[in-house]
């Protein structure tokens, strides 16, 4: 992220909008990090994590992942093992892992986490959002698991027992459900959505050199030679 004082650079707001159990999020975060490095001190990126649930009615305990993939998209064997080689062969190119793993989960509880640590502050937020991803698709852990999720946040330097504690009430339950729905109605079927000053939106886990075009364009700065 760009460490200028205010004002001195152009200012970019970007809303991410994801959910931590969709791959092409976990490719598209580092991606647009990737990209926001290469404009370096010529624009002042402001990130937000937007919640959004791919599989909303899905019980806690979560579901197969073939199964629920078959089901979903009427994908074969086939098929998922072209689409994992082509996620890792994507995660890859931006230093994320993907291994194997066997379940999806239900992703509520870890909103309202990362809810609570947007408000902690944007780094803290940003640390959970990739200790998530990397708990999920790269260990295979069970993120709809309270223990789990607070083991993580620890990890990601948040407070393990505040953690707890909010994963043991209600708390930011509405505020979650209040930004999900905000979404929904701006018309986001599909994530990663990338909303950039609530204007221009761009979708999927695009590379690199497509954000940073993007983000230049936007902002007003001169494109990268070569």
């Amino acid at each position: 992220m760009s460490s200028l004082s205010p004002g001195t650079a152009p200012r970019v707001k970007i809303d991410f909008v994801s959910d931590v159990v969709c791959p092409w999020c976990a490719v598209g975060l580092n991606s647009l990090e990737q990209a926001i490095a290469r404009l370096g001190d010529e624009v002042e990126i402001e990130l937000h994590f937007q919640p959004f649930e791919l599989n909303p009615q899905m019980a806690a305990e979560g579901e197969n992942i073939d199964e629920h993939l078959a089901h979903k998209y009427g994908l074969g064997a086939q098929q998922l093992a072209q689409n994992r080689e082509a996620l890792r062969q994507r995660g890859a190119a931006v230093d994320f892992e993907f291994n194997a793993r066997d379940r999806i989960y239900n992703t509520f509880d870890a909103h309202r986490l990362l809810h609570w640590a947007g408000v902690e502050g944007a780094a803290q937020e940003r640390a959970l959002k990739h200790t998530l991803l990397k708990a999920y698709f790269t260990d295979g852990r069970d993120i709809s698991s309270r223990e789990v999720l607070a083991a993580v946040a620890t990890e990601a330097g948040l407070d393990g027992e505040r953690a707890r504690a909010l994963l043991a009430s209600d708390e930011y339950a509405d505020a979650v459900r209040e930004q999900e729905q905000f979404y929904q109605s701006q018309g986001i079927r599909a994530v990663p959505s990338v909303i950039i000053n609530d204007r221009h939106l761009i979708q999927g886990g695009q590379p690199v050199e497509q954000f940073e075009a993007a983000l230049r364009q936007i902002a007003g700065v001169p494109q990268a030679a070569g």
